[in-house]
């Protein structure tokens, strides 16, 4: 059986799990950090823990120059930079939320990864993510990772399809068979901590579940 979360309570000072993204997760609590390794290029990301602001500039601070988010609102992407010394700044602005649940591209402008610290509170209790009709950028709403219904509780209904980005290799298709068969095909997709995916469904709904560090 899948170990239902990858964070510790209080019983417990700090602990850590290694993924194929090269991630760590440590809590305390259920505060705590996510390290997130961006591959140089493109990388779908999610922010996987409740920041003081989850806007830009808080949850990607730290940054290098010329790192681009982008955001998309179902039709196209918003692009926002990273101005270096001596501005300092996002441009246009560094005020797009993101929130668990959610996720956007974001460009590492070098050449060796670039590792991105979320810092932040564990989201607990009953949960939703909507998922407008059509595409959409989602992720899990809790730093977990695992299958996407079977761990993450993703309502996979006939028609809806994840897409599954890998830097430098591009995206990989899942999609939901309907009934007799009720499943995913080629097989149901599994995602990291702090990975985002695009969703399309066919008809909104809802992306419920409850979440506790304690069970």
């Amino acid at each position: 059986m899948r170990t239902k979360t990858l964070l510790l309570t209080a019983a417990l000072a700090a602990a850590g799990i290694a993924s194929s993204m090269a991630q760590a997760v440590y809590s305390v609590n259920a505060v705590g950090y996510v390290n997130t390794t961006l591959k140089p290029g493109y990388n779908l990301v999610s922010n996987p823990l409740n920041a003081s602001n989850n806007n830009i500039t808080t949850v990607f601070a730290g940054v290098p120059g010329n790192t681009r988010v982008f955001t998309y609102s179902g039709t196209s992407f918003t692009t926002y930079t990273y101005v270096a010394a001596p501005l300092n700044r996002w441009t246009p602005d560094g005020n797009a939320i993101i929130a668990p649940g959610e996720g956007v591209f974001v460009f590492n402008p070098g050449t060796t990864d670039l590792t991105v610290t979320f810092v932040g509170e564990v989201p607990q209790g009953p949960l939703t993510t909507q998922l407008p009709t059509g595409l959409s950028i989602k992720s899990s709403q809790v730093p977990q990772a695992g299958l996407v219904s079977t761990d993450l509780k993703f309502p996979g209904a006939a028609g809806d399809k994840i897409f599954r980005y890998t830097p430098g290799t591009g995206y990989t298709t899942f999609q939901f068979v309907g009934a007799p068969l009720n499943r995913w095909t080629p097989n149901e997709p599994s995602v990291n901590v702090g990975e985002a995916f695009f969703v399309s469904v066919p008809q909104a709904k809802p992306w419920t579940r409850t979440f506790s560090v304690n069970s």
